[in-house]
């Protein structure tokens, strides 16, 4: 079972989200929440295992409230602003449902929290990878995770982009793939794989990181979707 409360300042947020959830048997609902102060003090009194949180709601908004939990539960995010997207997958927000959403839409959201669920269930668990090491010629190079912008594909070599380097390595794009965390990382084309915590924008069939452009494949869209 998933306990869940609603954090929206809009009665009629509660009944949909609500509405959608009594048709899931696995969903338990624990409280209405209108505001994030609500929210807190229910989350010192009860166990809540995912929240639907609104972003643009009085006293304190979704992100604050968000940033200022120690250990918070998964999250959803249910909103009318889609440019703050970018920002709720930087805090590792499971989804964001951009209003009005249907309930198909509602229903991949969670089938996202089910996963997750099931994955934090299992008695050994890898520790969360931070860095990688590549081969560069005769060399073996650390890279950190979160130094690294994206990857390319470029002939029989992979180009490794980190912050202030480029490092060619001898290796298929696919096997780079296995390897970085989807979490962090999502392929948008064929030839690169992107870091989303490092993208600044996406322009029709673009993405813009730092200063270098990227391509998005037309069979990479649906990956992109997922973000928003």
């Amino acid at each position: 079972m998933i306990s869940y409360i609603i954090v929206d300042d809009e009665h009629i947020a509660h009944d949909i989200i609500k509405g959608y959830c009594d048709t899931l048997p696995y969903l338990t609902f624990v409280q209405h929440c209108y505001d994030a102060i609500d929210a807190m003090e229910c989350l010192r009194n009860n166990k809540v295992d995912l929240i639907f949180l609104d972003l643009n709601m009085p006293k304190l908004k979704g992100f604050e409230f968000l940033r200022a939990l120690q250990h918070p539960p998964k999250i959803i995010v249910t909103t009318a602003y889609q440019e703050h997207a970018l920002e709720g997958y930087e805090l590792n927000v499971v989804d964001y449902l951009l209003k009005p959403f249907s309930f198909e839409r509602f229903i991949k959201a969670i089938n996202k929290v089910t996963i997750a669920e099931e994955k934090s269930s299992i008695s050994h668990i890898k520790k969360e990878v931070e860095s990688l090491f590549v081969r560069s010629n005769k060399r073996r190079i650390q890279v950190k995770l979160n130094d690294i912008l994206f990857v390319e594909a470029t002939g029989n070599y992979i180009k490794v982009v980190v912050t202030n380097d480029e490092i060619q390595v001898r290796e298929k794009i696919s096997d780079i793939v296995n390897i970085l965390p989807q979490s962090e990382f999502i392929q948008v084309h064929k030839s690169f794989v992107v870091a989303k915590k490092h993208i600044n924008e996406i322009e029709g069939n673009r993405i813009l990181i730092a200063d270098f452009v990227i391509p998005i494949g037309k069979m990479y869209k649906n990956n992109l979707n997922m973000l928003f």
